[in-house]
């Protein structure tokens, strides 16, 4: 008897992970699996479980590189519309993991709800901006969100409220393995004043990131007082390249996949860089992108 007899329609066997991503990098995954329900997921996780099967959580493979030789594993993907719904209510949203976050910001514009204007042009789900606390120059997701709705590993649902959800930089406090949606309090504004905030933000990510090239983003956390792509310019690897793989010209915590590239070439540049900032300014370097292998 099959592990996921009953559920074919949801579970994919050696599913090409790559074509899910941003890089467009990695080996496939053992099952790659996408539950229409919370109580689909419930029983994926429980057979999980009872077969041993590690569970990997994607969201829009925006922040990921996945290692060349695939996963044995499941990769559970919440993008059904029960996981992807927006609810507004006055100054409050509900949105699912599996909601676009350009979306979602865009929409809050239209509406004249300001707070969450500052992720424009970050790309992901907001499962995935939750997890790590989507931000940048201009702010975080965490500011806005007032609790989350959470699964465990056991199946078990639960809601976690702030103060005792807390959010830090490009982490929070949840260990529950699924964001299952979560509830943002905003302000009402102007829309134009808000979409003239988005466009100063959106021209300013345009003007210094390298945003026409297959990346996953910022490769590395910023460390505390310091810019992690200013350092890496600064050791003065700005188009060092290995294999495929290249530190972007146009900003250096950046590196970008260039025809014939594989997940290996990106780790072993991330090595390097790592080593050269270390060797320049005795500074580790933390990954911001998730590194599955």
């Amino acid at each position: 008897m099959s592990i996921f007899s009953g559920l074919e329609e949801i579970v994919e066997k050696d599913y090409p992970l790559a074509k899910r991503t941003w890089y467009g990098l990695g080996g496939p995954a053992d099952y790659f699996i996408r539950p229409k329900t919370t109580e689909q997921l419930r029983e994926v996780v429980k057979r999980c479980n009872e077969n041993e099967i590690r569970i990997y959580v994607m969201g829009f493979g925006s922040n990921l590189l996945i290692g060349d030789d695939g996963l044995r594993a499941a990769v559970i993907k919440l993008e059904s519309e029960q996981f992807s719904q927006i609810k507004y209510s006055r100054h409050e949203v509900i949105a699912g993991a599996g909601a676009e976050l350009s979306k979602l910001v865009l929409k809050c514009v239209e509406k004249g709800l300001s707070g969450i204007e500052a992720l424009t042009g970050i790309p992901g789900s907001v499962g995935g901006a939750v997890k790590m606390n989507a931000g940048g120059n201009f702010g975080d997701f965490g500011s806005a969100v007032e609790s989350v709705t959470l699964m465990d590993s056991a199946g078990k649902v639960f809601e976690k409220s702030k103060p005792e959800l807390e959010f830090d930089y490009r982490k929070t406090n949840i260990t529950a393995k699924f964001v299952l949606s979560a509830l943002l309090k905003l302000n009402e504004s102007d829309p134009e004043q808000i979409m003239r905030t988005v466009k100063e933000i959106w021209i300013h990510k345009k003007n210094n990131q390298p945003l026409n090239t297959k990346n996953s983003g910022c490769i590395f956390k910023n460390p505390a007082g310091a810019s992690a792509g200013a350092l890496i310019d600064r050791a003065g690897l700005k188009g060092l390249q290995i294999g495929g793989a290249v530190v972007s010209e146009k900003h250096a915590n950046f590196i970008i996949a260039k025809e014939g590239c594989n997940s290996r070439d990106v780790t072993r540049l991330i090595d390097a860089i790592k080593q050269r900032v270390k060797e320049h300014f005795n500074v580790e370097l933390e990954l911001e992108i998730e590194i599955w292998d």
